[in-house]
């Protein structure tokens, strides 16, 4: 006796349920037997969250749509879904722009999904979120049972609730778990969470997770855009003190006259200008977070009084003898290694151990991985939604530019990069396309000619000089590493072996055009670099 298709898929996962599973691997097994069952082109589950869509599993659909965040008042066919009171198909003539458009896997060219369906998937009675299936042939779904689907819709529900019972279970064991997430609840939601999949990205996660919800000072260091306030503001969220304020200070950017102003606040009359009180940082901190970004900048007498209010608690505003006590946890960071600062007498020992309790390395882009394409999906959204486009996708080349770069200015230089290739992008179109594709040759990046251009090609007169040519039997990586080596120690002999002026001409900083050429094998001595260039 034959069992029946449904019955087959059901199985596997209803034996899931028992079992110690990651969400994640919970959420692919669901697609998985999802497209066995009803056989598909693409299928995905998101969560409704704000307003928003968040894909949290795609099986046949890019790795970038994981990046994005779907608008629900942008794309009425996910509109449409929710307010379903069932299942609902979308047939191949439909008017409404489909999401997915340009992002299924293997599809060369603007190839538009010819036929959809969907249902929402209720927890608690609520909508939670979808389950969307897709396919490039017409028809496909034109036969099937729809009470089908609603049943895998409840078997969804089940799972997305098995998930989140373990999770909270998990949660239980930390103290005050329960308070915790109480207050996560209450505070305003952050525009922007940490994005990656990478080993280096849940390790950071993980310690998150375990030291947000204490009390520890936390020191997060980590290269110029890597994302260090995103921490910050998750180490916040995931506190006793969520619901109270996370105040902000970059100590980079104010002169060091105005730094204690800005900390310890002052009284009428402290100084030129003084024309009333002001309570500083810390006082509009009290009870929540103060977080101090590029805390290496500080002064050393800066740093022996604010080292006293960490320790006491207590400070005096500028020109007041009257004391304030207040009650902070302290999250400061840099991109400096502040070890070395120590070492190099410009910080104080005992105020380096004082931030320091919990120190947090935030990895730089490069040692992500696939995580570039994950955060390029999500700059990618919010650049659609702002341009008003019906769709935005990178095509193969230029995801293997993207992986192939070595990121110096890291997440930053990402959205940056990726805003400026979409307008270079637009211009090459007379008439605004509905979904616009991005190629290497939009991001123009060192090696994205690399990865499009074969092997022995010669270049122009105005274009690259010959090095950025593949040799024989040479790899990308490895061709990319040497264009960066050819590339640096050109604009250091051009500049007189300045590091500093090199990397302006490099639209780099300093330090990280430092660390790029160690990694590189470039000498850091004058004498040293300018032998390489001899003949």
């Amino acid at each position: 006796m034959t069992t029946h298709p449904l019955l087959q898929a059901i199985i596997p996962l209803v034996a899931d349920i028992a079992r110690e599973l990651p969400s994640t691997e919970r959420y692919r097994r669901l697609l998985e037997a999802l497209r066995v069952l009803l056989p598909c082109d693409a299928a995905a589950l998101l969560r409704l969250e704000d307003g928003s869509l968040l894909p949290l599993a795609v099986d046949g659909l890019s790795s970038d749509t994981l990046g994005r965040r779907f608008r629900v008042e942008e794309h009425p066919r996910f509109a449409a879904l929710l307010e379903a009171d069932g299942p609902l198909r979308f047939p191949a003539d439909s008017a409404l722009p489909d999401p997915y458009d340009g992002l299924v896997e293997g599809v060369k060219g603007h190839l538009p999904v010819h036929d959809c369906v969907g249902c929402v998937v209720r927890v608690d009675e609520k909508p939670w979120g979808l389950l969307t299936l897709d396919d490039l042939a017409p028809e496909r779904f034109s036969r099937i049972d729809l009470k089908v689907l609603q049943s895998f819709g409840s078997l969804a529900a089940a799972t997305v609730s098995v998930a989140g019972h373990i999770e909270q279970l998990k949660s239980r064991v930390r103290d005050e778990s329960l308070r915790a997430e109480g207050y996560r609840l209450a505070a305003a939601p952050r525009a922007r969470a940490l994005i990656g999949r990478s080993p280096a990205m849940r390790q950071l996660q993980k310690e998150i997770d375990l030291v947000g919800g204490s009390e520890l000072s936390v020191l997060i260091q980590g290269e110029t855009g890597v994302g260090k306030e995103l921490v910050a503001e998750a180490l916040h969220a995931g506190s006793s003190r969520a619901a109270r304020p996370l105040i902000s200070l970059n100590c980079a950017a104010l002169p060091e006259t105005l730094v204690e102003s800005e900390l310890f606040g002052h009284v009428k009359g402290a100084f030129t200008g003084a024309v009333g009180e002001r309570p500083g940082k810390f006082e509009l901190a009290d009870g929540g977070t103060l977080f101090l970004d590029e805390v290496g900048e500080l002064s050393l007498p800066v740093q022996a009084k604010l080292l006293r209010v960490l320790q006491s608690g207590q400070l005096q505003r500028l020109g007041s003898d009257r004391e304030h006590r207040v009650d902070v946890r302290l999250i400061a960071a840099s991109n400096r290694n502040l070890a070395d600062e120590v070492r190099a007498g410009r910080l104080r020992a005992d105020f380096y151990h004082r931030l320091s309790v919990y120190p947090l390395q935030v990895p730089p882009l490069r040692e992500r991985g696939r995580d570039v394409l994950l955060l390029s999906g999500f700059f990618l959204e919010e650049n659609r939604s702002r341009l008003g486009l019906g769709g935005l996708r990178l095509d193969a080349g230029a995801q293997a530019a993207l992986l192939a770069y070595d990121w110096p200015g890291n997440v930053r230089e990402l959205e940056h990069l990726l805003g400026r290739s979409v307008l270079k992008a637009l211009g090459r179109h007379p008439r605004r396309p509905r979904i616009l594709s991005l190629t290497a040759v939009d991001l123009d990046l060192p090696g994205a000619r690399l990865a499009i251009e074969p092997a022995g090609t010669s270049a122009t007169a105005d274009g690259p000089p010959s090095p950025s040519r593949m040799r024989d039997g040479e790899g990308l990586r490895d061709a990319v590493a040497r264009l960066e080596r050819e590339l640096v120690a050109s604009a250091l002999a051009q500049n007189d072996y300045s590091w500093a002026a090199a990397g302006r001409a490099l639209r780099m900083d300093r330090g990280n055009l430092a660390r790029l050429a160690k990694r590189i094998g470039l000498p850091g001595d004058k004498r040293a670099l300018r032998a390489m260039r001899a003949p």
